[in-house]
């Protein structure tokens, strides 16, 4: 059977047995509503708890975490609904829209006004969380980790703390959406990188699609209760990036019922191999090697241990963070790094080393060999991984065994997991 590899805006073709190729069903998830309408219709009949309309009766202000610019959320239809029923619960609320930007850049005015359109960037009240000024964040309380949550004044302050976002598989979380909103989405830097600890990456339970036992998932879920989050409206998107699935009401409730959504799409069974091929879904996903990583924990979950990894992603923007680059050169072995970040405390905890220990866990059980451009080459090999100029090449290297293929290795997660690495 010929299967395509997405890779950057083209794809790779390959020739493989149908009963090894891997692939989720996200795609057959299709809008078939207005999405506006989806999300009205969640909001009618919430899960868990009262509607909004109710939770705003009394309140003075409320505030609305947003996704920011990173995030494919289609705000402009999830944010009319909720702010008509916040008016609708109390006329003179006061509401801010507070952008959850974690610990990445500021969202752009140009950035904002495509995102929300012009109605709500000209009349609504916007405030772009900081991580790195200690002055726009407060220390609200303990995290069951032992991490102090620290989070935006705007949301410590509010009478009626809800938010937006959407639901995807997500590599050490398990699943993006509901109460990462709150952590990292507006907390303060130390409490990302404390969430993001070489302790935590390090638990077999912080993988792909798994909630239960994982405990970055559980600060983050704490986070919310003492954040007193109240309120979420969750969407599923499809393949072009319209809402396809509406969640609203309790932060856990409407969660949970979203990820069991999606659970039906994107959960398949492993299919373990000597050699899996995989890709980072393509451009804008396989832009750099930072977020290839991504893709290459997939294929982890189906390469048998010490059996070899092809990557194909274009890396159009290179490597990606260069701390990320850096330590993988410098290394002794990728064994002792993740030993290293393993073992580093918790407020010790530094940018980008959550993906770098990640990295290192894969290369720790498997080889790795990067098909891309000519121009990575070197860098491929400074970081403890093989280079092949094309997939015939990669596969001629990987040599004799049972081939895996996961076209796109970021859309789907594991039934269970094909290994527990401690």
């Amino acid at each position: 059977m010929i299967v395509s590899l997405p890779y950057g805006n083209e794809c790779i073709q390959m020739e493989a047995d149908a009963a090894r190729i891997i692939v989720s069903r996200v795609d057959q998830i299709k809008a078939k509503e207005n999405g506006m309408t989806l999300v009205e219709k969640a909001m009618e009949h919430p899960c868990g708890g009262k509607m909004l309309r109710q939770l705003a009766v009394g309140k003075k202000t409320a505030a609305i975490i947003i996704s920011d610019h990173t995030r494919p959320v289609p705000s402009r239809q999830i944010l009319p609904p909720m702010l008509r029923q916040l008016r609708e619960g109390n006329p003179d609320i006061e509401i801010t829209l507070l952008v959850a930007t974690g610990c990445h850049r500021g969202t752009r005015p140009e950035e904002l006004r495509r995102k929300l359109g012009d109605e709500i960037f000209e009349h609504e009240k916007i405030v772009v969380h900081d991580a790195f000024d200690e002055s726009r964040n407060v220390d609200v309380g303990v995290l069951p980790s032992g991490a102090r949550l620290v989070i935006d004044k705007v949301a410590a302050q509010t009478d009626l703390l809800v938010s937006e976002g959407f639901i995807e598989p997500h590599f050490f979380a398990g699943f993006s959406g509901g109460r990462k909103s709150v952590l990292p989405g507006i907390c303060a830097k130390k409490t990302v990188y404390g969430n993001h600890c070489g302790r935590f990456i390090a638990n077999p339970h912080a993988r792909t699609g798994i909630l239960e036992n994982n405990p970055i998932h559980a600060d983050m879920v704490e986070a919310c209760r003492i954040a007193k989050l109240q309120y979420i409206v969750n969407v599923v998107l499809d393949s072009q990036k319209k809402i396809a699935a509406a969640f609203a009401g309790n932060y856990l409730e409407a969660h949970a019922a979203g990820v069991s959504f999606l659970r039906n799409y994107c959960e398949v069974a492993p299919v373990f191999g000597d050699i899996v091929v995989t890709t980072n879904g393509g451009a804008p996903l396989d832009q750099n090697l930072y977020q290839c990583v991504k893709g290459l924990t997939a294929a982890e979950s189906c390469a048998k241990d010490g059996g070899t990894i092809i990557l194909c992603a274009q890396m159009a923007d290179g490597t990606g963070g260069e701390q990320f680059c850096r330590d993988m050169q410098n290394c002794s072995s990728p064994a002792d790094l993740f030993r290293k970040f393993s073992d580093t405390k918790q407020d010790d905890t530094v940018a980008d080393q959550w993906q770098t220990q990640i990295l290192c866990r894969v290369l720790m059980h498997h080889r790795v060999i990067i098909v891309t451009r000519k121009e990575m080459e070197q860098t491929i090999r400074s970081m403890k991984m093989e280079y092949a100029s094309d997939l015939p090449a990669a596969l001629q290297m990987a040599g004799e065994g049972s081939v895996t293929v996961i076209p796109d290795g970021v859309s789907v997660c594991f039934r269970r997991e094909a290994f527990m690495y401690t």
